[in-house]
C-alpha cells in the first residue's frame, strides 16, 4: 500500500488524504499499527455525491455515511477505522491533526490545512498495518500577513483566546446571524486559503444549521 494507491481507492468516495503519521510503538494504537491516515472531503464534488447516498434523508447522514464508507475501506485494507464522533470518549483528532505536519492550529485555534484552509473537515481516520511515507507541509498562516480570521467574527466569538461558543450561539439567534447560517462561518470564509477551496456554501450552511440547533 502506498499513498498513491490509497488515493485511488478514496477517489470514488470523494475523499482525500489530509495527512498522517507513523504510529508504530504508540500505546494508543494496536501493536500491529504502523500508520494513521486522516481523511476528509475532496472537492469539488463531495456534497452532491454525499446527497446521492442512501444515508441522506435519515438522521446524521454525514456521520453515518462516513462510518459506512471509511469503515468498509478499513476492513478491506485489514486496518481499523477511527472517527471524530460517536463518543464520549472521543479520539484526540485535534492532536492527531497537529501531529500530521499538514494541519496546524490557526490564529483562532481552529485547525487550518495547507490546501483547504479553515474549511478543513476530518471525516475519519484509517489505522493501517503498512508504514506509509508522509511529508510535512508549510503552515499557511506563516505567510499570511493580514490574518483576517482574527477580526472576521462579528460576535467576537473566535479569536486568539479560542472559541466562545455561547457568544456564537447568541449571535446566530439574532437576525444579523443569518449570513453565518446561510453561507457558513465568516471566520472560516475569511481565510485566504479557504477562499480558494471549492466547498459549497450549501454544505457550510448545513453544518452551521446543525450546530445552531444543537445549541
Amino acid at each position: 500500500m502506498s499513498l498513491d494507491r490509497l488515493s485511488v481507492l478514496l477517489e470514488p468516495h470523494y475523499l482525500e488524504v489530509l495527512g498522517g503519521f507513523g504510529c508504530a510503538g504508540d500505546p494508543a494504537f494496536p501493536d500491529w499499527a504502523r500508520s494513521l491516515v486522516l481523511l476528509g472531503p475532496r472537492e469539488p464534488g463531495f456534497w452532491p455525491h454525499l446527497k446521492a447516498q442512501p444515508e441522506w434523508g435519515g438522521p446524521d447522514p454525514v456521520d453515518r455515511w462516513s462510518r459506512r464508507v471509511i469503515g468498509r475501506l478499513a476492513c478491506d485494507l485489514g486496518g481499523k477505522a477511527r472517527f471524530p464522533f460517536g463518543g464520549p470518549p472521543y479520539d484526540p483528532f485535534y492532536a492527531w491533526a497537529l501531529r500530521s505536519g499538514r494541519i496546524w492550529d490557526s490564529p483562532v485555534r481552529l485547525l487550518v490545512h495547507g490546501a483547504q484552509g479553515l474549511m478543513v473537515s476530518i471525516r475519519g481516520a484509517l489505522v493501517l498495518r503498512e508504514a506509509l511515507d508522509f511529508t510535512a507541509g508549510e503552515k499557511p498562516c506563516l505567510t499570511c500577513v493580514e490574518r483576517p480570521c482574527l477580526t472576521a467574527c462579528p460576535a467576537g466569538a473566535l479569536g486568539a483566546a479560542g472559541y466562545d461558543v455561547p457568544a456564537c450561539h447568541a449571535y446566530l439567534d439574532m437576525a444579523e446571524g443569518a449570513a453565518c447560517l446561510t453561507g457558513g462561518c465568516l471566520v472560516r470564509r475569511a481565510c485566504p486559503v479557504s477562499q480558494g477551496y471549492a466547498r459549497l456554501a450549501e454544505q457550510s450552511a448545513y453544518h452551521m444549521g446543525r450546530f445552531h440547533r444543537a445549541g
